[in-house]
């Protein structure tokens, strides 16, 4: 049994939009990272993603649409959707994917 204060622990990574692996469940992955207000270029990925905002904002483009996600809010991004990440975007976010 591990805790831990997600918002603390990313504020101490070194560098934002470089995610650290907190724990695996079955084959899915739970991801840590600090948002910096830096867009992040558009991707898709082979398998759905859950996007859990801590705390901030998280400024999607999905399939061409603007999408917000405040803190407490989670998105589920299906497999091969592509999205982007716009400008503003802040705080924490952990990501569960497989």
């Amino acid at each position: 049994m591990s805790h831990h204060d997600l918002s603390a622990l990313a504020a101490q990574l070194p560098e934002a939009w470089r995610s650290v692996v907190l724990a695996g469940i079955g084959t899915a992955r739970l991801k840590l990272l600090r948002m910096d207000g830096a867009p992040y270029a558009e991707e898709s990925h082979g398998c759905t993603e859950v996007l859990l905002v801590i705390d901030g904002v998280l400024r999607l483009t999905v399939a061409g649409q603007p999408v917000s996600v405040r803190g407490g809010e989670l998105y589920v991004v299906q497999a091969g959707t592509p999205h982007a990440v716009a400008e503003g975007s802040t705080g924490t976010l952990l990501i569960v994917d497989t």
